[in-house]
């Protein structure tokens, strides 16, 4: 706050006790003390006063601005799902258009008997009711069956696989055990020789 080095206040404390003397200089200095105690405590609580409305102007801007943003993403998503949902209803325009366009044709077409093989409407229905062409219900049962069998096969496999895996480690485990030089296989209960 005030630049006052060591030789500064060495001089005020001579004049001081020069013009108080040595039995009111002691209350002075007491006095002088409180003082510069009230004085820093004012100034500290200004300072972290002036802080805190900085911070808080700070915290305003802060919060300004990301309210700007928030506005502006909202009216840019609003104008982009008007676009989308413009767009969407302009191709759902074209397809029922071109499937009007496309179906008035082939009506017409399958009416008058032309096709694009030029075969008539009814010689396409006796192609599609021919037994090659339609599965029969008895194959479609034979491959579920056989896919489920499959299935049931490779389930199987794995189990066997896991068993065995188990019972390599079991006896893994026992071997290892049995082969410890220290130990007794007889006795259970015994413990490593040393």
């Amino acid at each position: 706050m005030f630049d006052i080095g060591f030789g500064e206040i060495f001089l005020i404390a001579i004049v001081a006790l020069l013009v108080l003397g040595p039995e009111r200089l002691p209350k002075a200095a007491r006095f002088a003390g409180l003082w510069v105690r009230r004085a820093r405590s004012q100034w500290y609580s200004v300072k972290a006063e002036l802080e805190n409305e900085l911070a808080d102007d700070e915290l305003r801007r802060s919060l300004k601005q990301t309210k700007a943003d928030l506005l502006e993403a909202r009216d840019s998503l609003a104008q982009s799902g008007a676009a989308l949902k413009q767009q969407m209803e302009q191709t759902g325009a074209d397809v029922r258009d071109a499937f009007e366009s496309g179906t008035g044709s082939d009506s017409a077409r399958i009416d008058s008997g032309e096709s694009d093989h030029e075969q008539p409407l009814s010689s396409v229905m006796d192609e599609w009711e021919q037994p090659e062409l339609l599965p029969h219900d008895d194959d479609m049962d034979a491959t579920a069956r056989a896919d489920e069998t499959e299935a049931e096969d490779e389930r199987i496999a794995d189990a066997e696989h896991r068993a065995d895996a188990r019972s390599r480690e079991a006896l893994s485990e026992s071997a290892a055990h049995i082969d410890d030089s220290g130990h007794d296989a007889r006795r259970p209960d015994a413990s490593p020789r040393r």
